[in-house]
């Protein structure tokens, strides 16, 4: 990959040297190592292995000394660096809205016995279906999603989750100050949709969206076959007696005479899966109880109602059985516009496996030993600067293939072959990183030339001690007296 000299946009570029700036003034300490060490990334000539390696890059100035010192001793403002990522340009739907996936990605550190704040982290597809738990440090990602199908996504923000975190109520927090940073930078506006969260089934969704209630979000998330919703209260007949109840009939996942008659019903033909048949169901809630991360709740639980939708395709590309997926979406009175967007934009929730996968595997973010996690955290963010930078650096780059890779458009270029090039764009934008300063000795004393001041010495052995030289006493001038007899 090169640069397009004939075909470049101004506006992309000065774009990418505004972010590498503000990046460099997030460096409070060390700054020109780090900031030298996220370019070192960037214009690898393969994946990073280790740190070691890194300082051997050609744009890494320094020794591998200083870079361990820059990670375990640098600091980053990352409130200021949270605000230069909400204000980066972001990708949209079709209809203009900001769609957000949360996931958890675990840095898995089994053998760090003297690493803090590590917890056990579920592991996946490590033997025929075992669910083997690691020690590791989870962070909690959250990044902007692309319409259409793409391995790029937008990072905007992690956070590690510490031992004792609740994953609802630490996301639900992390999104909350999202949302406040993304409004503040002009990424939303009145009258703009709602933005839309996507989840897996790990989250609890009703929840989030209960705590996310005084935001304009809709909450979307998987939910487990095996679950037992409630519909909505039937109006209440004259003269009845009895305490009002709260909850309608159940709603069970695998009983389907328990379903009714949906609300909405459509029918896709897709490429990939063939036909894909979507319903809904709306006013569906879970009953609440004072239980998991609802036990601190005071007095009556609350009442979440949302749209259930169930998805069946008739085949998968792996050849494998499709099983149906459940949707629970935050909204109600869904339309059957709103059911094919919604289960259209889960499936872009996938993107995020691909971000992950480039982090760990390319851009080396599980590959350093690092022993405290703060630490961890100052690598992370420097992997999350360098993958927007490759983001924003993405209309400039051209297709620098290798002869046995089929050509790929501009447009649809992977984070990994736009990576490869990267030391082509480097030099056009603002490279604020400052050169080291010289390690060996100075030339010295020019010859011929004698010290005459005298040199004082300081032996750490004996510094508690007297001086030698003030216990010796004068020489006295005085005849010694004979010794008699």
């Amino acid at each position: 990959m090169s640069l397009l000299h004939r075909d470049v946009r101004r506006e992309p570029l000065v774009e990418l040297s505004c972010f590498r700036a503000e990046l460099y003034s997030c460096l409070t300490s060390r700054s020109d190592a780090l900031f030298e060490l996220a370019d070192a990334v960037l214009c690898g000539d393969g994946p990073v292995k280790s740190l070691a390696e890194l300082s051997l890059v050609g744009e890494h100035r320094r020794g591998h000394g200083g870079l361990y010192a820059a990670v375990a001793r640098g600091r980053i403002d990352t409130s200021r660096l949270r605000r230069a990522l909400a204000s980066v340009p972001l990708p949209r739907s079709d209809d203009g809205r900001l769609v957000l996936a949360i996931d958890i990605t675990c840095w898995l550190r089994p053998d760090a016995h003297t690493s803090p704040e590590r917890i056990l982290c579920h592991t996946y597809g490590r033997g025929k279906d075992q669910h083997i738990p690691v020690p590791g440090w989870p962070y909690s990602i959250i990044c902007a999603l692309e319409p259409g199908r793409s391995s790029w996504t937008a990072p905007l923000d992690a956070l590690r989750l510490a031992p004792g975190d609740d994953t609802a109520t630490a996301t639900a927090r992390q999104l909350h100050d999202l949302l406040q940073r993304l409004i503040a930078a002009g990424q939303w506006q009145s009258g703009d949709p709602d933005v839309l969260v996507i989840a897996d089934a790990g989250y609890d969704a009703p929840r989030l969206a209960f705590l996310l209630r005084d935001l304009p979000v809709q909450v979307l998330a998987r939910m487990r076959s095996d679950r037992v919703l409630r519909r909505a209260v039937p109006p209440r007949q004259p003269h009845t007696l009895g305490r009002p109840p709260r909850h309608g009939g159940e709603f069970v996942f695998g009983q389907p005479d328990t379903w009714g008659t949906p609300d909405t019903e459509t029918v896709t033909d897709t490429r990939l899966y063939g036909t894909a048949t979507a319903r809904s169901w709306n006013r569906i809630h879970p009953k609440l109880t004072h239980r998991s991360s609802w036990a601190a709740a005071d007095g009556t639980l609350p009442i979440v109602e949302g749209t259930v939708i169930r998805l069946d395709i008739d085949h998968l590309p792996s050849g494998a059985t499709p099983k149906p997926v459940w949707l629970w979406w935050s909204g109600t009175d869904a339309t059957p516009a709103d059911t094919d967007r919604l289960w259209q934009a889960y499936l872009r929730r996938f993107d995020i496996e691909h971000t992950f996968r480039l982090f760990k595997q390319t851009l080396g973010w599980t590959c350093p030993k690092i022993r405290t996690p703060e630490a961890a955290d100052r690598w992370t963010w420097l992997i999350l600067a360098a993958y927007t930078q490759l983001r924003l650096a993405r209309p400039l780059a051209a297709d620098l293939r290798r002869p046995w890779e089929k050509p790929s458009p501009p447009d649809r270029l992977t984070p990994a072959r736009v990576r490869r090039g990267f030391r082509h764009i480097r030099p056009k934008t603002v490279c604020p990183a400052r050169a080291p300063k010289p390690s060996r000795p100075g030339p010295g004393r020019p010859p011929g030339r004698k010290n005459t001041l005298p040199t004082q010495r300081h032996d750490v052995h004996t510094a508690h001690k007297a001086s030698p030289t003030k216990r010796r006493t004068k020489k006295s001038t005085a005849p010694r007296p004979r010794r008699t007899g």
